[in-house]
């Protein structure tokens, strides 16, 4: 019944927020940029053919061929669509309505319908693909969510959804009074048998990544603390790992993020704690690392920080200071901030960010594209090559200069429909 509800509501939210498109079918395009970044690197005076929904030709020298439609973008960047690496669907920005609230007050319908302006937003922002690390309370609506998408229901970014996410029991909110069993932000497990059951209802609910929270602020005075056991997250893992599912683990702590990392985690969200030598591990073993700076920049902000006005707060610096640890020690680097903590389409918050702490330009474009894809197993996309997926995004100016210009999307395709195209 709920996943019907789902649906219907996505149908109708779909209905009242239209997109224009020029379909693939239409035959081929022509895209014609001052320059083109292909995930890997910047290339002046390069155009790009597009057919039946796939790249055909990206190059110096690429004419269009008869009957095809050239789109001019005089002044533009062409990159492959974005890949968000960290976001929630089903919340919306905390200091509209705590997330305590959002999980306990929020019907399934209003999240349902949220996340449906939430996806086409984003989309057209230039995200063509979303990995979703959770419902928070929402159950496994995000599973519907990405089909919709899928069935050409509703717009969206592709979305590669993780379900409820798995956490200790005990240790995950909403919590109240001791007496009172309250609705949780995830689904509790207990020891061996109780992960692996966690994990494979999981996997039978149709998730594309299994989320574990190796750690939570469940310590003697709130501090964040290792939840799970390695031997706990290694059967997750294990279980994943054999239907073909990765694993992502939630891990502020140092110690949690170095069990996730022995445990056979693929990637590794927010890393607050991780020293230099747990980032080394992680590189070691391949983790990919999505450090949600924006985030943490974000829950300053709604706690009055003003930035060039206020000292930096602690949480800022010590973020700071751990993004400086992971460029140190070469973990691969996700472009992914959590988005859904702060407004959906203002996702390249995260790029932003990863430019000012320090990070190389066009390495953070890599990571927004190119290197997520690596990453998260995404061979048909985040590149400008013959044979990708056409998911592809324009900005005014050159991002690799100015990572700002992120946020000044003029033109946006998804296999081969336009959805945004200059005015």
């Amino acid at each position: 019944m709920r996943r019907v509800l789902a649906l219907l509501l996505l149908a109708l939210a779909s209905a009242l927020l239209p997109v224009s498109r020029l379909s693939a079918q239409q035959g081929a395009v022509l895209l014609r940029p001052d320059r083109v970044f292909d995930g890997d690197a910047m290339h002046a005076g390069w155009s790009v053919l597009v057919r039946d929904g796939r790249i055909a030709a990206a190059g110096p020298a690429v004419s269009a061929p008869a009957g095809a439609r050239e789109i001019r973008l005089s002044g533009m960047t062409l990159l492959p669509g974005l890949i968000e690496g960290h976001g929630h669907e089903f919340l919306h920005p905390y200091d509209e309505t705590p997330w305590n609230d959002q999980v306990l007050f929020e019907s399934l319908g209003e999240r349902v319908a949220r996340a449906t302006v939430h996806v086409r937003t984003e989309l057209m922002a230039g995200i063509t693909t979303e990995r979703d690390l959770g419902t928070e309370g929402a159950g496994f609506a995000d599973v519907g969510l990405r089909d919709a998408i899928d069935k050409g229901i509703i717009p969206g970014p592709r979305l590669l959804v993780a379900g409820r996410a798995i956490v200790a029991l005990g240790s995950y909110g909403v919590k109240g009074a001791p007496e009172w069993n309250l609705p949780k932000g995830g689904m509790e497990a207990s020891g061996l048998e109780g992960v692996e059951k966690a994990t494979r209802e999981h996997i039978g609910r149709g998730v594309d990544w299994v989320k574990v929270y190796a750690d939570y602020r469940w310590g003697p005075h709130g501090e964040a603390r290792p939840t799970f056991t390695e031997e706990e997250i290694h059967r997750i893992v294990e279980v994943a790992s054999s239907s073909g599912r990765y694993v992502s683990a939630h891990a502020a702590t140092d110690e949690g993020m170095r069990r996730a990392t022995l445990a056979g985690v693929h990637t590794i969200e927010h890393g607050d704690g991780g020293s230099l030598a747990t980032f080394q591990l992680m590189a070691q073993h391949h983790v990919g690392f999505c450090p949600t700076l924006a985030a943490t920049d974000a829950v300053a902000r709604y706690a009055g920080w003003k930035e060039g006005v206020d000292p930096e707060p602690a949480s800022v610096k010590n973020k700071r200071a751990m993004f400086q640890r992971a460029l140190q020690s070469g973990v691969a680097m996700c472009m992914g901030g959590d988005v859904g903590v702060f407004p959906h389409g203002d996702n390249v918050r995260e790029a932003v960010l990863m430019a000012e702490y320090g990070m190389d330009p066009i390495a953070v474009l890599h990571a927004a594209t190119g290197g997520n894809a690596d990453i998260f197993g995404l061979a048909d996309r985040g590149r400008i090559e013959p044979g990708l997926l056409a998911d592809l995004m324009a900005v005014n100016g050159d991002p690799s200069k100015d990572m700002k210009l992120l946020h000044d999307v003029t033109f946006v395709m998804k296999g081969g429909d336009v959805v945004r195209q200059p005015q």
